[in-house]
């Protein structure tokens, strides 16, 4: 059936490949971006969203629901990476990282909901992360912005079920996207205590995106939960071993788990 989906953060990256497949499906889709004029093409329609602006929400969702009627699907996609250590991570970024991968979905879903309610059916995917399961050496605002939006959904899920409104979580590992190139790293600064070992693992960080699995996966994962009449709580899509990481996590001692990570990072 033809669903009409919103994806924030739809031109570029992840986003854009998601909108992009589920077009391609038959769905009505629509993308956003800060600044959809910017955007000199794209296959999808993009609408003018920014997740750290109440004003901007509300409006995008208006038109699209003046437009269409009707909102079946939010896909909570918009998110930015940072890292460095946390000692040495500007607050304002750090306000910055939770506004965006936070405080902007839940205030999307708020934005939703009302109109789903009253159709008596939507779903709502939250795009978290693999290293939302886990702290992160120096992707510590990272892990905890996403691993909190994890908590949120299972909240949440539980409080709209008796609307007849669905939520779930897609957790990804790394993907080949330009995310890199727009996440916020902290610098590295001469002299300090974590010059060294931080600047080694700037690379190995970016290295692991450049190195990630094809975007389409993504696609073809959400594409599927969408056919879900009932969706599971937590779905993570990436490579096995990323996946895996969240299962050793389970299984073995906290101290044990933390070796492994120290070693991986050479910590």
């Amino acid at each position: 059936m033809k669903k009409v989906i919103l994806i924030t953060g739809g031109s570029s990256g992840i986003g854009k490949s998601i909108g992009e497949y589920l077009q391609n499906e038959g769905h009505i889709v629509y993308g956003t971006s800060r600044n959809p004029e910017s955007i000199k093409t794209s296959a999808i329609k993009l609408v003018a969203l920014d997740v750290r602006d109440t004003f901007s929400i509300n409006k995008c969702i208006n038109q699209i629901i003046t437009d269409e009627g009707r909102i079946d699907v939010l896909i909570n996609n918009a998110g930015v990476g940072i890292t460095g250590p946390l000692e040495e991570i500007p607050m304002q970024e750090i306000k910055n990282n939770f506004e965006t991968n936070l405080f902007g979905p839940i205030e999307t879903m708020r934005a939703v909901l009302p109109q789903m309610r009253e159709q008596k059916s939507g779903l709502i995917i939250n795009i978290t992360s693999i290293a939302a399961y886990m702290g992160l050496p120096f992707r510590s605002v990272y892990s905890s912005s996403k691993g909190a939006l994890e908590l949120i959904t299972e909240s949440l899920r539980m409080e709209v079920k008796q609307f007849g409104i669905e939520i779930t979580n897609v957790a990804p590992g790394d993907f080949a996207t330009d995310i890199a190139s727009r996440r916020f790293h902290a610098p590295v600064i001469s002299g300090s205590p974590y010059e060294k070992v931080y600047s080694q693992q700037l690379a190995t960080i970016d290295d692991h995106v450049n190195d990630g699995n094809n975007p389409i996966e993504m696609a073809k994962g959400i594409s599927a939960i969408i056919l879900k009449g009932k969706p599971r709580v937590h779905y993570k899509i990436g490579a096995f071993m990323q996946k895996f990481s969240i299962v050793l996590k389970r299984i073995l001692p906290d101290k044990v788990y933390e070796k492994i990570l120290m070693n991986h990072y050479k910590l």
